[in-house]
């Protein structure tokens, strides 16, 4: 039985992760929240007092995190050590961390087997900064979902102040520019449109614009599927 995967890859705060989970609910898809794994990990590291910049120390603490997805009642949870960190992670402080240390390859490595094996087992929705790229190579449907640096600040401005928490939306903005520097420029497995994503621009367009653009995708390569087995 064939397996259906569609990767979603885009910088922090393009809404990648909104959108997933919405294609994933309409389409009864599996959503796997790779960015989550990232941030399991990078909460590790802080716990530990570890800094991103002792690759040394990054590499022998991938040895003692082990990071699992689990669903209870149809909800995503991000297992760290036998913990629910779901609650933990999405965090500003937790969010730097998981991009500065994304750079080193022994973290990727850690979790792309774990993805790759849920694609293999069930129909899935996978978001994060390389999926199409290097999780998912061969994904059915792939997206590069972006928006302005100003819009993504906004929209996080807003996500945190409706969380009761305190931010300058300009150190929002400047933070997000940083991140895309790193994830884009980073050596192994950067943030990249993959050559065969379709690019969607969401600066200037509403989450159900978007999740209705992504399903009308996938919706005419299941058609031609079928025109090609008939």
């Amino acid at each position: 039985m064939k397996h259906y995967s569609i990767a979603i890859d885009g910088p922090a705060g393009a809404g990648k992760s909104t959108i997933a989970k919405m294609v994933a609910r309409h389409l009864n898809f599996i959503y796997v929240d790779t960015g989550a794994m990232y941030r399991a990990l990078a909460l590790y590291f802080l716990r530990n007092n570890i800094s991103v910049a002792d690759k040394e120390a990054i590499e022998n603490a991938c040895n003692y995190a082990d990071v699992m997805i689990d669903y209870k009642d149809g909800e995503q949870q991000v297992i760290l050590n036998g913990e629910n960190v779901n609650s933990l992670i999405r965090t500003e402080e937790v969010g730097n961390m998981a991009s500065a240390s994304s750079v080193y390859p022994v973290v990727r490595l850690k979790l792309v087997e774990l993805q790759r094996s849920m694609a293999k087992k069930a129909d899935v929705v996978m978001d994060g900064r390389e999926i199409g790229t290097f999780v998912l190579p061969e994904a059915d449907l792939k997206i590069y979902l972006t928006a302005s640096s100003k819009e993504r600040a906004r929209r996080r401005f807003i996500e945190l102040k409706e969380r009761g928490i305190s931010a300058d939306i300009n150190e929002i903005e400047k933070d997000i520019i940083e991140r895309d520097m790193r994830d884009m420029n980073r050596e192994f497995a950067p943030l990249k449109q993959a050559d065969d994503a379709i690019l969607v621009d969401s600066s200037h367009m509403t989450v159900d614009e978007v999740k209705n653009t992504i399903i009308k995708y996938f919706e005419e390569i299941i058609q031609n599927s079928s025109k090609e087995l008939g």
